[in-house]
Parts: C-alpha cells; structure tokens; sequence
C-alpha cells in the first residue's frame, strides 16, 4: 500500500509527498534524513494522509494535489 502525506513545516509551509511507511517518513524528515525541502524546516508534523493501491496513483494524486 503507498500512501500520500502532507506535512506542516516549522515555518509553516506544507510538503506533500509519498511513501509506504508514513511514520518512517515523518521520522525521517526529523531526523534531516528526508527531502532537501524539509532539512532547513523542521519539525514538521503530519496534517493529512490518504491510501493508495499502487505508487502510481499515489504519484497522480501528489501531482494533482501540487
């Protein structure tokens, strides 16, 4: 199952992205481990997530979203 997230930053802007394991993710982007984007914004909390079947779905539905 992939999953698409949406993630508010320290500074207040929002990050939407996809994984299989949106903890890990959360996590990750905490630990400066994620995204570029994020290093510079942390924390970050998670504000919405919704469940994909596929990673392509999820990839169309972050492009919509974006």
């Amino acid at each position: 199952m992939w999953h698409l997230y949406i993630i508010r930053c320290a500074d207040n802007s929002l990050y939407t992205g996809i994984t299989t394991d949106v903890s890990r993710r959360i996590e990750e982007h905490n630990l400066k481990t994620g995204c570029n984007y994020t290093r510079t914004r942390t924390p970050v909390e998670l504000v919405y997530q919704e469940s994909h079947r596929t990673q392509s779905s999820a990839l169309k539905r972050e492009l919509r979203i974006k």
